[in-house]
């Protein structure tokens, strides 16, 4: 499968303004052989904690993705604020929505305490793994980055992993070498998706987003503009690596 994450930059909590600047980026994606298209963390509003910044699940920015998967024929994801029936905070939600009008959410685990998000998103319960064809496929989102634990209970079943943030510039290396790490110890593809630009509380965002393969070499990357990674991942590149050297079989809880 050829999967595209499409670096891009938010407008500050403003739907319609992010959908009409997304829309070409994701058919240029598409147009580059994609058939995963992924977007960045809060996609449609920015990193914002603004009370009343959720909406409901199936909300504007779910249906974003789920037309645009529609019109295109390709599966497309990133994260929003959802709330969910009967509570009041949202979630940092990832919504994967495919060309069949399926759509699959992921709740992010780990609400980042350092800015505040424990205050304004509940956390999600546990991971999910989605089957895309003959592709196994688990998102995280942004600070779940840091907890390498998380991805090792996930690993057996998972191929690739897709993460898209919104990681700050000054802790851009964090990002790089997290990134590998989890390909190198969890022996599977890691699709890292990052913003670039100035979030509208002043934070700055390099980008820096890539595509790495299980032996944790680097086979997209990209720099600080709006652009496209695009990269071939192959289910089959993985059972080989984990056949070839067996780390896995090695972990102890």
């Amino acid at each position: 499968m050829r999967i595209a994450a499409v670096q891009h930059d938010i407008v500050w909590e403003d739907r319609d303004a992010n959908f009409g600047r997304l829309a070409p980026l994701v058919a240029r994606a598409v147009g580059a052989g994609a058939e995963l298209v992924l977007l960045t963390e809060t996609f449609s509003t920015g990193f914002s904690m603004t009370p009343g910044i959720g909406e409901p699940e199936g909300g504007p920015s779910a249906r974003f993705l789920a037309d645009q998967a529609a019109e295109h024929g390709v599966w497309v994801a990133g994260t929003c604020p959802e709330i969910a029936a009967g509570e009041e905070l949202p979630y940092n939600s990832f919504v994967l929505a495919g060309p069949d009008g399926a759509v699959h959410r992921y709740r992010k685990l780990h609400p980042f305490t350092h800015a505040g998000e424990h205050e304004r998103f509940r956390a999600g319960e546990k991971p999910v793994t989605v089957e895309v064809g003959d592709l196994r496929i688990t998102p995280f989102i942004c600070y779940d980055l840091r907890f390498a634990d998380v991805f090792w209970k996930a690993a057996p079943d998972t191929d690739v992993y897709l993460v898209p943030a919104n990681w700050p510039s000054p802790r851009r290396l964090h990002w790089q070498a997290l990134l590998q790490a989890r390909a190198i110890e969890n022996q599977a593809f890691v699709v890292g998706c990052n913003r670039v630009g100035t979030a509208g509380d002043g934070t700055e965002h390099a980008g820096d987003s890539r595509i790495v393969s299980p032996m944790g070499e680097l086979l997209a990357t990209a720099a600080g503009v709006e652009t496209l990674v695009v990269a071939d991942v192959d289910p089959t590149e993985v059972a080989a690596t984990r056949d070839r050297l067996r780390f896995l079989a090695d972990r102890r809880a």
